[in-house]
């Protein structure tokens, strides 16, 4: 003979077993995902991923420091276009009037000709995360080298 258990005591026991199981999907859908992949639970801008894209992808033309066949990228975030002190600039270039910001350097890292035509530069970062993590790279530089001059002028 096999024991009984009370009606009420089994929905119980139901209520709490589809309570547990809920828990653990929901564990398996958000905690295990962030510890797979832990850049989706960090910072928007991943500065660690963006420099290693940037030395990956820009550092052969670019530097930070002086002017290689590209110019200078040193607090290019934030800086009016064409104006890396002592780079020769294409004339496109030279007669463009605006300020690097998020919009165009995606813009500019997706298809340069789209930004300013018969420019010198024929490159372009394909995927979307990289550009994005290589924009956030640039503003991260170009902010902390303007906190810190900022901080000298005082």
């Amino acid at each position: 003979m096999s024991p009984t258990i009370p009606a009420n005591h089994a929905s119980c026991l139901k209520v709490r077993l589809v309570a547990i199981l809920s828990l653990m999907l929901l564990l398996a859908l958000v905690v295990f995902p962030l510890a797979a992949f832990p850049k989706l639970g960090g910072p928007v801008e991943d500065t660690d991923a963006g420099k290693q894209l940037f030395q990956k992808r820009c550092a052969g033309c670019h530097a930070f420091d002086r002017n290689k066949e590209g110019p200078n990228l040193a607090g290019v975030y934030g800086r009016q276009v064409g104006t890396a002190p002592g780079f020769n600039y294409s004339p496109a270039i030279k007669s463009a009037h605006f300020v690097w910001d998020e919009q165009r350097l995606e813009k500019w890292l997706t298809d340069t000709q789209s930004v300013i035509e018969e420019n010198n530069m024929d490159f372009h970062v394909p995927k979307a995360e990289e550009r994005a993590a290589i924009i956030g790279y640039l503003k991260s530089l170009s902010s902390s080298r303007a906190s810190a001059s900022n901080h000298s002028a005082r």
